[in-house]
């Protein structure tokens, strides 16, 4: 392994270096992420080939046809009809297989594009549907929806188009200067008298590209990251004033790509117009024809040939510039092949069969629940955050425990953590003496009810029905009757039809109860309440609570709140502060506790009518 010494000796930029190795790695997550469709990329360059070949019949059958006028003309005899026909006949015939094979290579790469978005597409939910639900974050849902909406598009291109268009704009212009010089060497140099300045004046356009590409597709989805925690938040924002100051991690990644944008291109552009310019229309025929009729004039070569060669002259440039749009697609496909990688290789969550040494999943034996020895931290390595520090606690089937702590001291951390919404870095979790991560069926043993609701774009009925598709209307009816909102959701224009988010607008407390009706269907036996009433208005806290009333009967409930009425009553209370535990107990023998006294400190007198 090299040291920092010696890297900095043999690389004095190694911001170079990292971009090139995240070019190699592009390129290689590329090839793996289009395996699927390898057979039908190859199949429809092969065509582009065939294609590119045939483009020179035409040109062939040009000079002929020129070839049996002229000589007409010089003899002084009428004109060859049938040998012209014949010419004819295979230039259009040639022109017509050219395209049908062109179009034909399309429509294979074009469908094997569509195969491969589907591919990917199904790869990414079944990868999503894995992962830890804590790994959804602001940040982490950014990407993804980069991936899904701008990524698969990039690479479309590059798979519908470059295989074809890039392979055509290779083979046709070479097979077409080949001819050119089989039909006069001295027309075949004046066909690309220009290119040289081109190439040179492109090439160096073209120098770091690729570093420039990955930088470029970096400050992009940096600002996309951005622009998504902006959005997500400007309710907030807005609403005490800090526009300013919120927005200015967008604003900062805005300007930074900018900045990078405009010093890249500005010179890109003035150089890019120097190489278009050597090979302009104008500039061409001026030097074909200039340097044909010469020709001509000394007797080396016809007026025919000089046309031919000249149209072909005027073809290269359009390939140069697919050419050119095909590399440029294949560097931004090559970026957004590695973070779709990256996604699909997303770290899961083991099944459950997995935690099994004979490889059989478990059924848990009874609703007790054990935190033993649970240790979690997000992130990993030197960025690592401890979060949950050694926690230990039980909760007896039946009984409700209150998790209460400061702010951030990790208590819905906690609580997911029963949810597995991640596994613990060390310790266990147990239901009924089983590891949550060897239930199968977890949702079916715990269900959880968080501050958002968390309610799709669908009728209420199916988000009622989310955890059990299968239940009949009237079960819904009654889980939202039980959960104290069924008359508000028949007086919809729809009822349990009505769209949610499209067809009308609920309040936060309406929502919640909709979470709520969705648990009691669900009807798991372990209840996981987050700070149910947090988001609520005041009108609807007592409905709220009256449906929680319901829900968390003869359940085993882990509790976070900070309402004193509502910790009161449960059969007990756990401590946390930093992510340990500190105490447990119920509220009568907590009160000596000062972290639990400090809680309530805002509100004296509900510790005072407590004692």
């Amino acid at each position: 392994m090299s040291t920092a010494t010696e890297v900095d000796t043999e690389s004095p930029d190694p911001g170079v270096d990292d971009h090139k190795q995240k070019q190699r790695a592009g390129a290689a997550a590329l090839r793996e992420l289009m395996a699927p469709v390898r057979a039908q990329l190859t199949a429809g360059r092969l065509l582009a080939v065939l294609s590119g070949v045939l483009a020179v019949v035409p040109y062939i059958a040009l000079v002929r046809i020129g070839a049996l006028l002229l000589d007409a003309a010089a003899a002084g005899r009428d004109v060859d009809g049938d040998g012209v026909m014949r010419w004819l006949t295979i230039l259009l015939g040639a022109f017509v297989a050219r395209l049908a094979i062109y179009f034909l290579a399309l429509a294979i790469t074009h469908f094997a594009d569509i195969a491969l978005g589907h591919h990917i597409q199904q790869g990414l939910v079944a990868r999503f549907a894995r992962v830890p639900l804590a790994w959804f974050t602001a940040n982490n849902s950014g990407r993804v929806r980069k991936a899904l909406q701008d990524d698969i598009t990039t690479i479309h291109h590059l798979v519908a188009h470059q295989p074809v268009d890039g392979t055509n704009a290779i083979v046709m212009p070479i097979a077409l200067m080949v001819y050119a010089f089989v039909v006069d060497w001295r027309l075949g140099l004046l066909s690309i008298a220009t290119f040289p300045l081109y190439a040179a004046a492109m090439g160096l356009g073209m120098r770091g590209m690729g570093e420039k590409t990955v930088q470029m597709d970096a400050k992009l989805a940096t600002v996309s990251a951005r622009t998504v925690e902006f959005v997500t938040g400007i309710t907030v924002v807005k609403a005490f004033g800090r526009v300013g100051r919120a927005h200015h991690a967008y604003q900062r990644a805005a300007d930074e790509f900018q900045e990078f944008y405009i010093a890249w291109v500005t010179p890109l552009l003035r150089v890019s117009s120097l190489g278009s310019a050597f090979l302009s229309v104008p500039l061409v025929l001026l030097i074909n024809l200039g340097g044909g009729a010469a020709l001509v004039h000394g007797g080396h070569v016809t007026v025919a040939d000089v046309l031919t060669t000249s149209l072909i002259a005027l073809l290269i440039p359009y390939a140069l510039e697919t050419l050119m749009n095909s590399m440029w697609a294949q560097q931004m496909a090559g970026a957004a092949a590695l973070r779709l990688a990256d996604l699909l290789h997303t770290p899961a969550l083991p099944a459950p069969e997995v935690h099994t040494g004979a490889g059989q999943a478990e059924a848990p034996n009874g609703h007790d629940v054990e935190f033993d020895h649970v240790t979690y931290a997000y992130g990993t390595g030197e960025d690592a955050v401890l979060a949950v520090d050694d926690v230990g606690f039980t909760l007896r089937q039946g009984t409700v425990t209150a998790l209460v702590g400061p702010s951030g001291s990790g208590k819905s951390t906690i609580a997911t953590l029963l949810a597995r919404f991640d596994d613990p870095r060390s310790g266990s979790i147990r239901i009924g003496g089983v590891d949550v991560a060897r239930i199968p069926d977890l949702y079916a043993h715990v269900g959880f009810v968080l501050q958002d609701p968390q309610l799709l774009g669908i009728s209420i009925r199916d988000n009622i029905s989310l955890g059990r598709p299968g239940a009949t209307d009237e079960a819904v009816r009654d889980a939202a009757r039980a959960a104290q909102i069924l008359d508000e959701i028949e007086s919809l224009p729809d009822g349990f039809d009505t769209i949610y988010g499209s067809d009308t607008g609920l309040s936060g407390g309406q929502a919640q109860r909709i979470a709520i009706a969705r648990a009691l269907l669900v009807d798991a036996p372990v209840l996981i309440l987050d700070e149910a009433t947090a988001l609520a208005d005041p009108e609807s806290q007592y409905e709220i609570q009256q449906a929680l009333s319901v829900l968390v009967r003869g359940r085993t409930v882990l509790l976070i709140a900070h309402r004193p009425e509502v910790i009161r009553g449960v059969d007990q209370i756990v401590l946390v502060d930093r992510g340990r535990v500190v105490a447990t107990g119920t509220h009568e023998q907590m009160l000596a506790q000062p972290g639990y006294a400090r809680l309530w400190s805002s509100a004296p007198e509900q510790i005072e009518g407590a004692r």
